[in-house]
């Protein structure tokens, strides 16, 4: 496939690698020559340095006979004109644009992106899909790591695996057979900083990161037997009033018994959110400042959530909120290279921006019926959720005969509203919704599975 990515920044940079990996035919755009030769030289892919929505660059990019762009640029109006163009005068199929801006996606505008307006096919906001993440991570405390799947009906977790886990050491076979009522199954394992998809013989051990799968009203049980049972926060102290601050905050304010404060330090922006806000205190000061940390109720918090636009304030508010007596920290980080102290801070979550608008993105761009997909360990796995086709090698035989390669677990299946944890005998039947684990080198052929035509096998 040949495919224009607009922009090298961090999330054009991110794109570009993954789908470079997988023999996809990529030529980057963007205006800073420096940005150019970094990714050309890193990375095998074509650079062209001009400007994204410039129609002689597309045509140098080679739009005419390119099948999508993916316009990424820190600029939306960039973003979007790139789409307009790649349309008007190259007819591309598929156009993804990254839009930040919260007013270009108003309910009022709902009509602005479609084919007769700006026909854009995927719109991707940061924002949402970071403070959505964020969400996730705050409704499941006992986890690192939350996703939905199978429209809701399915939980994929991360669960750090401690000592005192009661189900340590056990192989993961014996877990089923130990919970036989237990709709969960272990699809992955992170272990020594490798990821992989585990056996049915293998054991968690202590400093595992496990990786399951749950019935969705199972998740409380699941979390109980792994030792991460934790009750849900009541208090909620968010550094950071943002765009991405103010969602998590606006979402907060529907639930009830949560109360919730907002530190943010620039005036002009607190005073946003605090208009913004109907029952957030939103207080305006340095979210470094322990004083106005314990003025916003840190050491009470059952968490503290940094979300600002800087790495080191996040990572230090984070860790400052846990010596004042936070019972958890989540926060935000862009540069992987932070992660390294999340353990010696004891910082409990770190989300990143990139990996998340990434995976949201590379969901419209894989082949075949994928109806979800997130990152995992910087691209070392993914998860994803595919729907069987008549088509697919997977259907009218047991798991067992389907040529099933190792690094693939093929964990939920939702059929019909009911969810299934996947056996060896279990027989996969057209419409089904499968939930699967996947380390790197086996994304292509899980793609294979949910292709559409039999002339692609």
């Amino acid at each position: 496939m040949k495919v224009i990515v607009c922009g090298a920044g961090r999330v054009g940079y991110g794109i570009a690698e993954e789908l470079a990996s997988e023999q996809n035919a990529v030529t980057v755009i963007d205006v800073s020559s420096e940005l150019i030769d970094q990714i050309t030289t890193n990375l095998d892919v074509r650079g062209v340095v001009g400007h994204g929505a410039h129609p002689d660059v597309l045509d140098q990019a080679g739009a005419g006979d390119a099948e999508m762009i993916i316009a990424v640029t820190f600029s939306d109006e960039v973003n979007m004109v790139a789409c307009q163009i790649a349309h008007s005068l190259f007819d591309v199929p598929m156009r993804i644009a990254r839009v930040r801006s919260q007013n270009y996606l108003q309910p009022a505008w709902s009509d602005l992106f479609n084919r007769q307006n700006m026909p854009i096919d995927v719109v991707i906001s940061p924002e949402i899909e970071v403070g959505r993440a964020v969400l996730r991570r705050l409704e499941t405390p006992g986890a690192f790591d939350s996703l939905v799947f199978g429209e809701g009906l399915v939980r994929f977790l991360g669960v750090r695996v401690e000592e005192e886990c009661p189900v340590v050491a056990t192989p993961l076979n014996q877990i089923r057979e130990l919970f036989p009522q237990l709709k969960a199954a272990v699809v992955g394992i992170r272990r020594d900083k490798r990821v992989f998809a585990p056996h049915p013989n293998d054991q968690l051990l202590a400093g595992d990161d496990a990786y399951l799968v749950v019935q969705a009203d199972h998740e409380s049980r699941a979390l109980d037997i792994f030792g991460r049972e934790v009750d849900r926060a009541r208090r909620v102290v968010i550094v950071g009033g943002g765009n991405i601050g103010v969602f998590v905050a606006e979402a907060l304010e529907s639930a009830r018994g949560l109360r919730v404060r907002v530190v943010e330090a620039d005036k002009t922006q607190a005073e946003l959110a605090a208009a913004q806000l109907k029952r957030t205190v939103v207080l305006h000061g340095d979210g470094l400042d322990p004083a106005l940390l314990r003025e916003a109720g840190a050491a009470d918090a059952e968490v503290v959530v940094s979300l600002t636009n800087d790495d080191k304030v996040n990572v230090l508010a984070a860790a400052l909120a846990k010596a004042e007596g936070a019972k958890r920290a989540v926060c935000l980080v862009n540069d992987r290279a932070y992660h390294a102290l999340k353990d010696p801070l004891g910082i409990d979550v770190f989300v990143d921006p990139r990996a998340t608008t990434v995976s949201t993105i590379l969901q419209h761009v894989r082949k075949g019926r994928i109806t979800g997909l997130q990152f995992l360990e910087d691209g070392e796995a993914e998860v994803l959720e595919g729907v069987a086709l008549e088509t697919s090698p997977l259907v009218g035989k047991p798991l067992r005969k389907a040529n099933i390669e190792d690094g693939i677990y093929i964990g939920a299946v939702v059929r019909k509203g009911v969810v299934h944890i996947a056996d060896d005998d279990f027989v996969v039947e057209i419409g089904d919704r499968l939930v699967i684990f996947a380390e790197r080198e086996q994304v292509a052929h899980v793609e294979r599975m949910f292709r559409v035509a039999l002339e692609y096998f």
